[in-house]
Formats: C-alpha cells, structure tokens, sequence
C-alpha cells in the first residue's frame, strides 16, 4: 500500500475529526480521481508526485483543490489544473470545483510518496 502524501491544510477551519461523513467520502472520491491525472513526462500520478497541496471540500459539495506542478515553467500547466478541475467535477456529489495552482511552497521531490519514489527508481 502507498503512503499518502502529507496535505498542507491552509484553512484549519475544521478539525479533520469534526468533517462530517459525507465529506471525508467525498474527499475520498476526489483522491482516488487524482490517482488517474498524470504528468506525461512522468509516470506516477499528481496525488503520488505531492502536487496536491490541499483539499478543501465544503458540507454543499463546492471543492477548492490547492496544487501545484513541478516547475513554473512546466509544459501542462494550462491542461493539468483544467482536467484536474474537470475530473473532479464528475464526481457525484461535488457542485462546483475551483482548482487553485499555487507556488509556495515550491515542489520537490520529498514531496512524493514513498510508492513514488520506488516507481521511478529513486530508492
């Protein structure tokens, strides 16, 4: 089994124990469609690679993803956060998706899961 990578949670509104059933299903949902939103010059997908930096996902289904790319001058950074937005906003239960990219602070590759690290060999 993967380590998840550890989400920079900006807005501490509410403790991880008081989110309410459905949203941390929700959450869950969100995290297995990341799992299939690859980088093409990588082989791991976003969620492994520790581009998403948080998830936020309200009680009325609006979702606010925080992520980031690689570098700033990465070639997808007009497609990623466009099919991230749109793969999330399929799921079931999410009204509005708004897909945040942000700088800071800068990816690096301790930012990767355990898993995907192995995948491209860095162990």
């Amino acid at each position: 089994m993967s380590e998840s990578p550890e989400l920079i949670h900006l807005e501490p509104d509410a403790p991880e124990d008081t989110k309410s059933e459905s949203s941390a299903e929700l959450e869950a949902a969100i995290i297995a469609v990341l799992h299939t939103c690859f980088d093409p010059e990588i082989p791991v997908d976003i969620y492994e690679l520790g581009l998403i930096y948080d998830i936020d996902v309200q009680p009325e289904g609006a979702v606010c993803i925080k992520m980031t790319l690689t570098s700033p001058g990465c070639p997808v950074a007009g497609s990623l956060p466009i099919e991230v937005e749109q793969k999330v906003g399929q799921i079931p239960g999410v009204t509005t998706v708004k897909v945040e990219l942000v700088w800071e602070p800068p990816w690096c590759m301790d930012k990767m899961t355990e898993a995907a690290k192995l995948q491209l060999g860095m162990f």
